[in-house]
């Protein structure tokens, strides 16, 4: 049975094949089921796995973010609570509606003790913001170098927020007349008195 023949070769006669024709179809055979079973069992198993690796990936680094957030939860939760506190207290410092006239007359009572003359205190419109109503100024004054500080000084230490802006200091024309001193200065300026806009 050395010698045979390709066609003699049947599947009716499959027993009668020679051994080395017998392993070789064996060994095709099984090379064609393992290459089937990786194809449909292993590979889809395989990308399924590689899919889970990259969701793990992605869920350690969300969780990491979530543990970093926890974490820092109770040192949110404290600064918000002082930030609150910080918006409280200046909100304290807007005068109300009703306030805006006696912080006005307040402006210019601190001017008269601080012994300047006025020349000028002319309220603007009001200009509208997001959260609050700015309320310009347009002041002149007319004093020495050290009223004007003690004016500036006193202002700013007022218990609301009055902000002073568009300074212009010069020599006043006739204050050598008028006084013989030469010392008298003229301050125009804009000062701004902010209050809370209720929504």
């Amino acid at each position: 049975m050395n010698n045979f023949s390709l066609n003699e070769l049947t599947l009716e006669n499959v027993g009668q094949w020679p051994k080395s024709v017998k392993i070789g179809v064996i060994a095709f055979l099984s090379i064609l089921v393992v290459g089937m079973g990786y194809w449909l069992i292993i590979k889809s198993n395989f990308e399924q796995y590689e899919q889970l690796k990259e969701k793990e990936v992605s869920l350690k680094q969300e969780f990491e973010l979530k543990q970093h957030q926890a974490s820092n939860l109770q040192a949110y939760r404290n600064q918000m609570q002082i930030m609150q506190e910080r918006f409280g207290n200046m909100l304290k410092q807007l005068p109300t509606q009703n306030e805006m006239p006696g912080l006005l007359e307040d402006i210019s009572k601190t001017g008269i003790a601080s012994g300047l003359t006025f020349e000028l205190f002319a309220p603007q419109p009001e200009v509208q913001h997001d959260f609050y109503i700015e309320l310009p100024i347009k002041i002149t004054v007319v004093g020495n170098y050290h009223q004007l500080a003690v004016f500036l000084s006193r202002v700013a230490a007022m218990s609301r927020i009055v902000t002073l802006h568009d300074f212009m200091i010069e020599g006043a024309a006739t204050d050598k007349q008028k006084s013989g001193t030469g010392d008298q200065l003229i301050m125009k300026m804009t000062a701004k008195i902010y209050r809370y806009r209720t929504l």
